[in-house]
């Protein structure tokens, strides 16, 4: 299977590309940058879609600035909408354009879709609640299944937060974590839907192979935490204590409407996933902690 990737640069895509072509496959990536890529010699890179030749299988799209990085100004906004909504029309035009479509697109989502609704228990059928993540997951989707009406399978997946080593927002919170200066943020009560990325390259594979898959995905472990246990078994992993909170205050100062991505959450279970026969390799946060750390270094 020719596999084009956008975003195969990134935390999630790297891994990705390995296990494609671990297992055989043909791996195109669509990087602004091509040439800093640094990735397999193996893979073909495009600086854009108007360069790839013949026939593409399947289509994996990741790419999107990083939304937790900095505050949401309005030109951050419409940054984080140009570079998931607009690259993914992109993508539709060019499959559209196609002598032979892809049969299937696996598109970048993420829980945000849901909004922030305390404790209740969201699957892929869960009531949404609105807000600017929410607003920019369902436009963004939206783009995504439009390659339906070329005949293209088309599967979003909605991502939690991945736990993988040398990355990620975990790689954000374990300095301090290291230094005894972790705890919970806010209130500790909200919820933290997690995901190993090693699980979440699994789903994408097994999305991609399965044809009968189709809509949306929760990638996310069946068990959701609330951030004071996230914190606690961190700690644990560590054998640092983790008794410093932090205020919501400073976050909302810091981050401003973007620290609705630490204060408030979704408790997002991936009921679809679980339906199809995907199996989980980490359902255990502690388990997952501790490989994270061991393969940190």
């Amino acid at each position: 299977m020719r596999v084009l990737i956008t975003g195969g640069t990134g935390f999630i895509g790297r891994q990705l590309v390995k296990a494609l072509l671990a297992r055989g496959d043909k791996v195109g990536v669509l990087s602004r940058r091509p040439e800093s890529a640094r990735l397999d010699a193996r893979v073909e890179l495009y600086s854009e879609l108007a360069q790839i030749q013949g026939q593409v299988d399947a289509v994996v799209n990741l790419a999107g600035a990083p939304i937790a990085d900095k505050r949401w100004s309005d030109k951050r906004k419409a940054l984080l909408l140009e570079s998931r909504v607009q690259l993914t029309s992109q993508l539709v035009d060019w499959i559209a354009g196609a002598v032979q479509p892809p049969a299937v697109l696996v598109s970048g989502s993420a829980i945000g879709y849901y909004g922030s609704q305390g404790d209740r228990e969201l699957d892929e059928e869960g009531i949404t609640k609105g807000g600017f993540a929410h607003d920019l997951c369902v436009s963004w989707e939206e783009q995504a299944y439009k390659a339906s009406k070329h005949g293209v399978r088309v599967c979003c997946i909605r991502t939690g937060m991945v736990l993988g080593p040398n990355g990620g927002a975990l790689s954000k919170m374990l300095p301090a974590f290291k230094l005894g200066l972790g705890g919970p943020i806010g209130t500790g009560r909200q919820w933290v839907s997690w995901i190993h990325r090693d699980d979440e390259v699994a789903a994408i594979l097994h999305l991609l192979d399965h044809q009968t898959l189709i809509g949306a995905f929760n990638l996310t472990a069946p068990h959701p935490v609330i951030n004071e246990e996230f914190v606690r078994t961190l700690a644990k992993v560590l054998h640092r204590p983790a008794f410093l909170r932090v205020p919501a205050v400073v976050l909302e100062l810091m981050m401003g409407e973007a620290s609705e991505l630490v204060l408030k959450g979704q408790r997002v279970v991936p009921k679809r996933l679980l339906e199809s026969g995907f199996q989980f390799r980490y359902t255990d946060l502690e388990a997952a902690l501790t490989q994270v750390l061991k393969a940190s270094g």
